[in-house]
């Protein structure tokens, strides 16, 4: 056990480098699985972060998009918060020296992404938001000396000590070690989503909700977990992760066509393409099982600028040996975005005391049952900022030199076969389309596995299975990201956020298994 007066930081992302940069001076200790810039969801994110920066564009305006996306459980005062905000983080990142796209006049360059109401999110080169933004971030954070960042280190698990988190014990993130405990005065999670726990995802490998399964493990109230984002256009090349071919392709006129031709989307919704994401995922996924072969054509919109314009989408392209010049892009839905998380009040605190989130690893409200897009890397950022405010007010500063982190020997490893089983289980029975049979399939392998885990990674994965499966098989609706075919209508009364423990989660898979 070591202790240190450094705020511990669990995750490397757009959000916990924020955090750390707007703690300092406040001396924090950054711990990252990956080196940084490497496996974070945020240096993937293609699309870029959405802010009202254009004069005929108000960050109300914003705000009624996000609600309305949200399919009616977005909380309002937090979508006027995020959105009132956003132009300030954007001046902010361009003062760090984030290279945002800008006009010859000087102006940011704004795409049009799905059920944004106009061209509102900023990009960087296209499609390299995330890439370049997390650049800027790891420059700065480099840079800062009341920064300690341990690469190679996983978070397992939270010390609680009568309600109040006390330290988090860490091993080595690539090979078999013991553990390690960290005694802190507070802990701020800003460790990613879930969408590596299904089988196709966009998401980076060891994003598998093992942070929101830690804090739950621990005690942590969570909040909307059977909200899980599909995006639409992964790039069905068969890489696991899936490459994305982000929205903004869409924005810029690519259209979904399928095997016979025809742009299926149009019948589908008034928006077609650009409809709200869960829309284009259920319309892309149903193409895809009725063996219609969706992809998105770029040819006309683009032609050979999407080389160019559009370098991410070009690289996966081309390791896939298909030629967007010329040819259809083959897609597929895919895990994206998990609204759900652990829950937060309006300053970014957990239900467990001195234990703050930001990220996807939290859930603020903002985005009810289906995220307006590139609203993501906003609500990290926005509440990076919230969560280091509240830290510097509740932890005074004290002088504390750098942690040196000794992992002890040991032989813990992750069953790898065991997970394998997991993300099929998740993909097969809590995917795109659910039902209450698959539902509860699903649980019973979740449990199974759990039931044999043996290291904490895992169970911090079968933790959060259990917390999405057991909440999408309480709600006997479809609303957003969560569609039932056997609920296939929203319900009224159901027009409320869930909030679950993984106590209750749990015995609701009991319940479930038992049954035959």
């Amino acid at each position: 056990m070591i202790e240190t007066s450094r705020i511990v930081i669990v995750g490397a992302g757009l959000g916990a480098l924020y955090a750390a940069l707007k703690l300092s001076p406040h001396p924090v200790l950054v711990i990252s699985p990956e080196v940084l810039g490497e496996g974070a969801s945020s240096a993937w994110a293609q699309g870029g972060v959405a802010a009202a920066m254009a004069s005929s564009d108000s960050p109300a305006a914003h705000a009624r998009d996000t609600e309305t996306a949200g399919a009616g459980i977005v909380d309002p005062a937090i979508a006027r918060l995020v959105t009132g905000e956003a132009p300030r983080r954007i001046l902010d990142l361009t003062a760090l020296g984030t290279p945002f796209d800008r006009s010859p006049e000087g102006g940011y360059v704004m795409s049009r992404e799905a059920a944004h109401s106009t061209a509102r999110v900023v990009r960087v080169k296209g499609d390299q938001a995330g890439h370049e933004i997390m650049q800027t971030l790891i420059a700065a954070v480099r840079a800062t000396p009341s920064i300690q960042v341990v690469e190679g280190i996983l978070a397992t698990s939270l010390e609680v000590t009568q309600g109040v988190v006390t330290g988090v014990w860490v091993k080595k993130a690539h090979t078999p070690s013991g553990k390690l405990l960290i005694r802190t005065p507070a802990v701020l999670l800003a460790g990613g989503g879930s969408g590596g726990l299904f089988a196709v995802t966009t998401n980076p490998p060891r994003i598998r909700g093992q942070v929101i399964g830690m804090a739950a493990r621990a005690g942590a109230r969570i909040a909307d977990p059977e909200f899980v984002q599909f995006h639409p256009t992964a790039i069905a090349s068969g890489e696991d992760p899936a490459p994305l071919a982000t929205e903004a392709l869409r924005g810029e006129g690519a259209v979904l066509v399928n095997s016979r031709g025809e742009r299926f989307m149009l019948p589908v919704h008034k928006d077609a393409e650009l409809a709200p994401r869960d829309i284009v995922a259920r319309a892309v996924y149903l193409e895809r099982q009725a063996g219609r072969a969706p992809a998105l054509d770029t040819r006309a919109c683009l032609g050979a600028e999407i080389l160019t314009r559009f370098p991410a989408v070009a690289q996966a392209c081309k390791r896939a040996g298909i030629d967007p010049v010329s040819q259809p892009i083959p897609v597929a839905a895919a895990a994206h975005y998990h609204m759900g998380g652990i829950d937060v009040t309006e300053d970014g605190r957990a239900s467990l005391d001195h234990l703050w989130v930001c990220g996807e690893a939290s859930s603020t409200g903002l985005h009810g049952a289906n995220r307006l897009a590139s609203n993501g890397l906003l609500e990290a950022l926005v509440f990076a900022r919230i969560c280091a405010e509240g830290i510097s007010e509740a932890v005074p500063m004290a002088p504390a030199p750098e942690v040196p982190l000794e992992i002890p020997e040991g032989d813990e490893v992750t069953d790898e076969a065991a997970v394998t089983r997991l993300r099929a289980a998740m993909t097969n029975g809590v995917g795109v389309v659910r039902t209450a049979a698959g539902l509860k399939a699903a649980l019973r392998t979740i449990a199974g596995i759990e039931a044999a885990a043996t290291g904490d990674s895992l169970r911090n994965m079968t933790a959060t299975a259990t917390l999405i499966a057991a909440a999408a098989l309480a709600r006997e609706e479809s609303r957003g990201g969560h569609f039932r075919a056997d609920f296939p209508q929203a319900d009224p009364a159901r027009a409320c956020r869930t909030r679950i423990t993984l106590d209750e989660a749990r015995a609701i898979r009991a319940r479930a298994t038992e049954e035959p």
